[in-house]
């Protein structure tokens, strides 16, 4: 998609502000015309459709980066990042699934975001598992209930408290707020003017009720899931590996009979087959589950 070249791109020299009046040039789609530059997209590759669904939406993903600010990241390239998320989601945006491609950017643009603060930050010195990277990313809300976010060091009870509510240890809680004190913006730093006032950094904010960390865990752990997947799938043999997976994993299943015509037998073995690769393979996944640690149903 090499058209993205002529995109507007933040940057310190040219000022978020002028970056902001010049993506809000660009008109919203109506539903029908977004499903129509999306099928275009998908069956003949139209760069100009894939270029005009993300430039749509660049005011989105530069809101959704601003409720990553406070990361001491220069705000150009979170937001550069954001993009980033937002042309992988054009690039894989099905308009037949039936919602719209906002919806779907969301997730993508968030992930794209959380991962370049995370190579930036050095996830190997601040710790990897999945309670320290909920810490990570939810600090600033944490602080923020307990009416300590322009504080410096914490105080101990509010400590504590942050410790209890993200399940990390009071410690973790004071090293990961000092590293990430210092360097935020004003949010009534103004970004430029709209010809009704000026437009102030708060008024791109994210909105509060999205839950970043929230997030960020639930592509953990899918990712851990999925790797769980693979490994289990060993324990069945190909028969079963394809028939399960033609029955249950593909994204438009095989009927009962396609199956029983490809091997020659009758659709009640299919099913059987089926069943019992289920049976076999969830079970395979609860034992690898428990082997890491993970809760698993009783």
């Amino acid at each position: 998609m090499s058209t993205y070249a002529n995109l507007p791109a933040p940057s310190p020299e040219q000022g978020l502000n002028r970056y902001m009046q010049e993506i809000r040039k660009f008109p919203m789609l109506e539903p029908e015309e977004e499903y129509m530059l999306a099928k275009r997209w998908i069956d003949h590759q139209d760069a100009q459709a894939a270029h005009k669904m993300v430039t749509s939406h660049l005011r989105l993903a530069a809101k959704i980066a601003m409720g990553y600010r406070g990361y001491g990241l220069p705000q150009a390239e979170v937001i550069s990042e954001a993009n980033v998320g937002l042309m992988q989601a054009v690039k894989r945006f099905d308009p037949e699934k039936g919602f719209r491609l906002a919806t779907y950017a969301m997730w993508w643009i968030r992930a794209s975001i959380q991962e370049y603060i995370l190579r930036s930050w050095s996830l190997v010195k601040l710790g990897t598992t999945s309670a320290q990277k909920k810490l990570f990313f939810n600090l600033r809300k944490a602080k923020a209930k307990v009416g300590a976010l322009e504080e410096g060091d914490l105080r101990p009870e509010n400590v504590a408290k942050i410790a209890h509510d993200l399940n990390v240890s009071e410690s973790e809680v004071v090293d990961m707020n000092r590293r990430l004190s210092g360097g935020d913006a004003s949010l009534n730093a103004t970004v430029g003017s709209d010809g009704e006032g000026t437009t102030q950094w708060q008024d791109w904010l994210e909105d509060e009720d999205s839950d970043q960390a929230g997030d960020y865990e639930a592509r953990d752990e899918f990712e851990t899931r999925y790797a769980l997947l693979q490994d289990a799938m060993s324990v069945l043999n190909e028969r079963e590996k394809d028939v399960l997976m033609q029955r249950r994993l593909a994204e438009t299943p095989a009927t009962l009979e396609a199956l029983s015509d490809s091997y020659g037998v009758s659709r009640e073995r299919i099913r059987q087959i089926e069943v019992r690769a289920f049976e076999k393979l969830q079970a395979k996944m609860l034992e690898l589950a428990r082997g890491k640690g993970m809760v698993v149903p009783a």
